[in-house]
């Protein structure tokens, strides 16, 4: 077996590794590098390797930064099976949509500014969105769903099976076993590991012994705030927030995180502990995904099986309005007095978030809130570490909002905690490769790795390959 390390390798977004086996060529997740805007779409239009070239595709899960290159790969000449959890493929029915959406429509904002520019005697171009939607649409067909904990073949001698990884609906860490005659080569790959005790989904499953394995280090170097206060937190800001007549401004990923937020919300609300002010989803993609999690109640954690149980709609309440239209969007900005809104996407590189930064960035009265990790070089990092001017659109905007994290809501796993999951491969560990981490974050994980452990641990490089065995 032959791996090769081409996306999330020395960085966070972009996760694509490349599996070698009994002359198949197996890609684990294809997902979209975010980032320094340039250099990101550069590495997103331009594989390392042709889809021609690829046999099957195995995803994790659904978020972007896994999943949203693969109409990229079928666009190059790919056609084979993509292989993941039903909730996965139901997911990305909506977000693989969504994404070629908002690429052509900021591709035609952009290029009406262009033209303005140009126009002026100031600059010339054509923004290209990296893919359309027919290329979607010619994605979808190639899903193929696989249970949880079902063997499934990929190759002559090689076959995968996935257990609930607990970081968002239908997430899935992948054990893939190489056969030869009588000697079994078995990696795992971690996807992102979730957090236990999280609302509304299953704690992470405990791994199998493994040989190899690919981990995720997001949070490498870092411990977690106790989760236990998120919901005091919560109530706290939206409190403050409208004792000032100011707005509430929450980035979210579409996936996970706005319908945590909501759960708590909706919790919040029952118990009249926040203002009766309006909450709006302002999202067509949350709508739909949220949509998504009624219909898989299976990845659900007792207490969000709970509200079922009670003939409740955990995702649903009064003064909360999930908005689809954009005309809808853009009456918001007119809106009166303090409110909520949720929108996407979460790192603020896309999206209706953009508009909303746009109008309230500039007004101490709001808060922005930030509930999820925030990549090196995109607009929610900036605004976390307290830059007094960034831009949005590509235009200079004065920070004037409070700018607030909500880091207890991560649905990635810190260091204490992916210690504990991959307690029972330590035994038969032989070789631990880092991914999806800032070099910082995966250096610091290594060192614990080492000293504690004594394990063999390698941060790969973009192109560097190992052979297994």
């Amino acid at each position: 077996m032959k791996l090769t390390f081409w996306g999330a390798a020395g960085a966070v977004t972009g996760s694509m590794h490349l599996v070698e086996s009994a002359g198949k060529r197996i890609l684990l997740d294809c997902g979209l590098n975010q980032g320094r805007r340039k250099e990101a779409d550069y590495k997103n239009r331009h594989l390392p390797i042709p889809g021609s070239a690829i046999d099957a595709v195995v995803l994790s899960h659904a978020h972007i930064d896994h999943s949203g290159n693969l109409p990229t790969l079928v666009r190059s000449g790919f056609h084979g099976p993509i292989y993941s959890t039903p909730a996965t493929i139901d997911l990305c029915n909506w977000m693989l949509r969504d994404t070629a959406h908002i690429q052509e429509k900021d591709a035609e904002f952009l290029n009406r500014r262009l033209g303005q520019r140009h126009a002026a005697g100031l600059e010339n171009g054509v923004v290209e969105p990296l893919y359309s939607a027919d290329d979607v649409e010619r994605t979808l067909p190639l899903f193929h769903p696989v249970a949880y904990s079902t063997p499934c073949r990929l190759a002559n001698g090689l076959e995968y099976h996935a257990k609930d990884a607990g970081h968002i609906l239908g997430s899935s860490f992948l054990a893939l076993r190489e056969s030869n005659g009588g000697h079994a080569i078995r990696l795992t790959f971690s996807g992102d590991v979730g957090r236990p005790h999280t609302p509304i989904l299953r704690d992470p499953e405990p791994p199998e012994p493994c040989d190899y394995l690919i981990l995720e280090s997001t949070y490498g170097g870092r411990f977690h705030k106790s989760n236990t206060h998120v919901i005091d937190k919560l109530a706290a800001v939206m409190n403050r927030t409208a004792a000032r007549g100011g707005r509430v401004i929450v980035p979210a990923f579409a996936v996970g995180r706005t319908q945590q937020l909501v759960f708590l919300l909706h919790q919040l609300s029952q118990s009249q502990r926040i203002p009766n002010i309006p909450i709006f989803v302002d999202s067509p993609l949350a709508v739909n995904v949220t949509e998504v999690y009624r219909n898989h109640p299976e990845c659900f954690d007792e207490e969000a099986r709970g509200y079922l149980t009670n003939h409740e709609d955990p995702f649903g309440f009064r003064r909360l309005q999930y908005i689809r239209d954009a005309e809808e969007s853009k009456k918001l900005n007119g809106l009166h007095g303090p409110f909520v809104v949720i929108s996407a996407s979460g790192m603020c590189e896309q999206g209706r978030i953009l508009h909303h930064l746009r109008n309230n960035l500039d007004d101490p009265r709001n808060t922005v809130l930030i509930t999820g990790f925030q990549a090196a070089d995109t607009l929610g990092r900036k605004l976390i570490e307290k830059w007094p001017e960034v831009r949005v659109f590509g235009e200079p905007m004065r920070v004037r909002a409070e700018i607030l994290s909500l880091d207890e809501l991560s649905g990635h796993a810190d260091q204490g905690e992916l210690l504990a999951w991959i307690e029972p491969m330590l035994a038969s560990l032989r070789r631990v490769f880092l991914v999806h981490g800032e070099p910082g974050q995966s250096a610091d994980l290594a060192r614990v790795l080492q000293s504690r452990y004594g394990l063999n641990v390698t941060v790969p490089r973009p192109g560097q390959s190992f052979e297994l065995d």
